[in-house]
């Protein structure tokens, strides 16, 4: 089995191709390297320019190593083997948008760290329980979150609820898996406003979404 590529010489070929250096760069791009990245390793803490990193398809097993990236706004790791959300508090006050679709995630500990977080793309994962979902309430900045793909996700899409019932445990979301839920959703014929408050007024079409 070939030895796996380094976050030390990942940054060294991408210096090479860029033609910049990496404590410099905003935005670099790690992914999908052959043999993949195993461990993000402290060579990472040299990235202290950096706002969008991505790191996906890999095979990274743990975050870590992040304390350095003062700056980071978005953070990619889709389509790793990633397990916990441990190791993201270091980088709870600049980050923004964190993509970790395609992971082994079941409990999300540690989210709560993420203050500024506004973007959440965490499909395909394993979550299953309402108890871990609303942890998502502890962020007060997230507006957009894409979760489906996950057991929780499918269980109560197949019942028929899922947009509903995850909703209403995150009122201030205004999208949830692409579609707008800030102005209202419909139900038995009746649309429920949730900003600012609770209204009820008819609704003449049995599913509609107004502003989507």
């Amino acid at each position: 089995q070939a030895k796996a590529t380094t976050v030390r010489e990942a940054l060294a070929k991408w210096e090479e191709k860029a033609g910049e250096k990496v404590g410099e760069a905003k935005a670099i791009k790690l992914y999908g390297q052959v043999p993949p990245i195993e461990k993000m390793d402290a060579s990472l803490s040299t990235l202290t320019n950096c706002e969008k990193l991505s790191l996906s398809t890999n095979c990274i097993e743990k975050i870590t190593n992040l304390n350095g990236l003062k700056n980071l706004r978005i953070l990619s790791l889709g389509r790793n083997n990633i397990k916990a959300l441990t190791g993201l508090e270091t980088i709870g006050d600049t980050l923004e948008e964190l993509w970790i679709s395609y992971n082994l995630i079941e409990k999300l500990k540690g989210i709560q760290s993420m203050k500024n977080l506004k973007v959440l793309y965490m499909a395909n994962n394993l979550v299953k329980e309402w108890g871990e979902f609303v942890r998502l309430a502890d962020l007060p900045c997230l507006a957009d979150l894409v979760f489906v793909g996950n057991p929780l996700e499918e269980k109560h899409s197949a019942e028929g609820n899922w947009m509903d019932e995850a909703s209403k445990r995150l009122p201030h979301l205004k999208k949830l898996d692409g579609k707008s839920i800030s102005a209202a959703m419909c139900k038995n014929g009746y649309c429920l406003f949730y900003i600012p408050t609770a209204i009820v007024i008819p609704c003449q079409y049995r599913h509609c979404w107004i502003n989507q």
